[in-house]
């Protein structure tokens, strides 16, 4: 039953992410360019129902992740966070009054059986409660090893596929972290309360990290086309976190013969990525809006 739970919990958490996405996306349609830049656009946004919505779904998909992790293993939940982007693009379609073309439904259908492939074939289990001391200690200093030497070399390549790729695949490892840190403390939670939660290190851990994440995902969509982040963050965070399920929480997945559907899943949800980050409704829901040229008179 706890898997059915953690199952729900992160369905329902990237839908509330997907709603997030395209609720903003909404509200920033309706606010002049010209704002982007002076703080007015905080007091523009807090006065947008739409905006605040986003807003809401935001701090709802954060609930229900954390039910998620605290009722199921991370080799779980995390990987099914890669439908938050179909859910975006069904959801965007019906907000926005865009039809989601035959190439759209094509990829979410693949990223859907890629998902169930592999979890259906890994069959994560659950492991300990809370990762030791020299777990993390291990856990931080390889991601975070990994995530700087990403940057750096994202760092050295010109805008474009590279490094808007690099900056993915650190901000998949990043968010990774993050649900590692969020599980860990929820369990701080469960045991000591509120008072628990908020004097266990974790807590404070994984706010920063999730603000690292985020800015390295805001740097990917900048730095190049989409279809080179997108599927780094899409499919990097759900091996990233498979792999801290493991090492950290000691959850187990099945291997041998098995890895050749694990595989096959794994490839449809890359595929499907690739595929919704060359989507036009996809890209406006996901990049930055282009600043007005002031060149021009």
């Amino acid at each position: 039953m706890a898997l059915v739970f953690s199952v729900v919990f992160a369905v329902l958490a990237a839908v509330s992410n997907a709603t997030a996405t395209v609720l903003q996306r909404r509200a920033a349609q309706d606010v002049p360019l010209s704002k982007g830049l002076h703080a007015r656009l905080l007091i523009e946004l807090l006065h947008r129902p739409v905006w605040l919505g986003g807003m809401a779904a935001v701090m709802a998909a954060a609930c229900f992740q954390a039910l998620a992790l605290v009722n199921g293993a991370l080799s779980v939940v995390q990987p099914i966070f890669v439908l938050e982007l179909p859910f975006a693009l069904l959801i965007g379609g019906l907000v926005l009054r865009r039809r989601v073309t035959r190439r759209g439904w094509i990829a979410v259908v693949c990223i859907a059986v890629g998902l169930g492939t592999g979890l259906a074939a890994a069959a994560p289990s659950v492991g300990i409660d809370r990762p030791t001391t020299g777990g993390w200690m291990l856990a931080i200093v390889c991601c975070v090893g990994v995530i700087v030497a990403a940057v750096g070399v994202a760092l050295r390549r010109p805008a474009g596929r590279a490094r808007a790729a690099c900056f993915g695949a650190a901000a998949a490892i990043g968010y990774a972290l993050t649900a590692a840190l969020i599980k860990d403390a929820t369990h701080a939670w469960e045991t000591g309360g509120v008072t628990g939660f908020f004097l266990a290190w974790q807590t404070y851990a994984f706010a920063a990290t999730g603000v690292c994440a985020l800015f390295l995902l805001q740097n990917a969509v900048q730095s190049g086309p989409l279809v080179a982040s997108q599927p780094a963050l899409t499919l990097g965070d759900a091996l990233v976190s498979l792999v801290l399920g493991v090492t950290l929480y000691a959850e187990r997945v099945r291997t041998g013969w098995w890895l050749i559907p694990e595989t096959v899943g794994a490839a449809l949800i890359l595929y499907g990525a690739i595929q919704l980050a060359r989507i036009p409704l996809t890209q406006v829901l996901i990049t930055q809006p282009a600043a007005p040229d002031r060149t021009r008179a």
